[in-house]
């Protein structure tokens, strides 16, 4: 099936039926969303200082929407290629159930008042590092890199990455090195993360002519990658524990967490199946959550034994 250009526009809209609630929810990204929010929180939480509950909560929700917002016009501009894949061709715009200019107009007016909000609600560092965020992964990600290099994921993932940097931002007004680490953490993440799900969907990458690494570079080269970057994210993750941003605690925590993703990483490495890779991914996910869990929990009990002494 060949990929419809995406100049064919916004005029193609007949037999679109009326979307619901929940196209427009999907439209958003919401998993993709609930990552953001969760690290968002986390840089927020451990940053020093303290906002006001409220001013917290509109902070976080103005960085969610932010990134729902990316992920419409995103599904804006890749409709072409959503309908070809087999992971994607149930979205909203492929399946006939939503106009494109709608969810442009979404994004775009979502962008614009989350942008707003934040600065508003905390300062314009953070409210300017959201925009550049939005730029980045529905310009510079989804509109350049996507379709032209391998290195796609590896460049875009600073958008996924930024957010515990804005949430710092949000609550300092600055940026140190504790942040710019978080985002080198999810930085190293990204590749493996989602190089592991290219490898079992290569067949629809390649029917839609995205240069994902597995297509370009086949299996092996990607898996070689795949642990390259794990062998460098895990004692990358361990970092906040040796510059006073984490205890020793925290430090064996995400130790043993990276020993294991390197492990897994290994294992894929050498038998190259599909079920080793789905587990890579799925533990994948679990790893940056504990880690940035790890970081909270550190922080509150951190936090509370300087408060008891």
């Amino acid at each position: 099936m060949a990929v419809t250009s995406n100049q064919q526009l916004i005029s193609d809209t007949d037999g679109l039926f009326e979307p619901s609630v929940a196209d427009f929810w999907s439209l958003l990204k919401p998993r993709v969303m609930s990552l953001v929010i969760f690290t968002g929180f986390a840089g927020m939480y451990v940053a020093p200082g303290a906002l006001h509950p409220l001013v917290f909560a509109i902070s976080l929700f103005a960085i969610a929407a932010g990134a729902g917002a990316s992920g419409a016009i995103n599904q804006w501009y890749d409709r072409d290629i959503d309908a070809v894949m087999t992971r994607t061709k149930t979205r909203p715009i492929p399946a006939g159930v939503m106009a494109p200019a709608e969810a442009l107009t979404m994004g775009l007016v979502i962008s614009a008042l989350s942008v707003l909000l934040l600065g508003l609600a905390a300062n314009w560092l953070a409210a300017g590092l959201l925009a550049f965020t939005i730029f980045f992964y529905a310009v510079v990600y989804t509109v350049w890199l996507k379709r032209s290099t391998p290195q796609n994921i590896v460049i875009g993932g600073a958008a996924g990455a930024l957010p515990p940097v804005i949430g710092w931002a949000a609550v300092t007004g600055s940026l140190s090195i504790e942040p710019l680490l978080l985002f080198a953490i999810i930085f190293m993440w990204t590749p493996p993360h989602f190089w592991a799900l290219a490898l079992v969907k290569n067949d629809d990458y390649k029917a839609a002519n995205i240069p994902m690494l597995p297509v370009v570079a086949g299996s092996l080269e990607t898996r070689r990658q795949i642990v390259i970057y794990a062998v460098l994210l895990a004692p990358l993750a361990v970092v906040p524990s040796f510059i006073g941003m984490a205890s020793v605690g925290y430090g064996v925590i995400a130790a043993l967490a990276g020993l294991l993703f390197v492990a897994m990483s290994l294992q894929l490495f050498k038998t190259g199946d599909h079920k080793h890779a789905m587990r890579l991914f799925a533990y994948s996910i679990l790893y940056l959550f504990l880690l940035f869990l790890g970081l909270v929990i550190d922080h509150a009990v951190l936090g509370y034994l300087a408060g008891a002494a």
